[in-house]
């Protein structure tokens, strides 16, 4: 199962030095805040915005997300 890594973009982000209102331009989103809420999970990135998004950030879209095992009846 994957999940969708919010941190790891937050992370990416801060190494870059590039501040919620750089990404809301960059992204062409209206405002910082409209991004913050993107990046705390208050709306979800639409597919379309992940290759920009990993553009920006420098890294492949891939890293956008953690990969988990599911557990087994016998882990249970």
């Amino acid at each position: 199962m994957s999940c969708f890594n919010l941190s790891y973009i937050a992370e990416r982000r801060k190494e870059l030095g590039l501040s919620y209102k750089d990404m809301a331009k960059l992204l062409g989103f209206s405002n910082g805040s409209v991004y913050w809420k993107y990046e705390h999970g208050v709306y979800k990135f639409n597919a379309d915005k992940l290759p920009m998004l990993a553009q920006v950030l420098k890294c492949h879209i891939s890293h956008f997300y953690t990969f988990e095992l599911a557990k087994t009846e016998s882990e249970v």
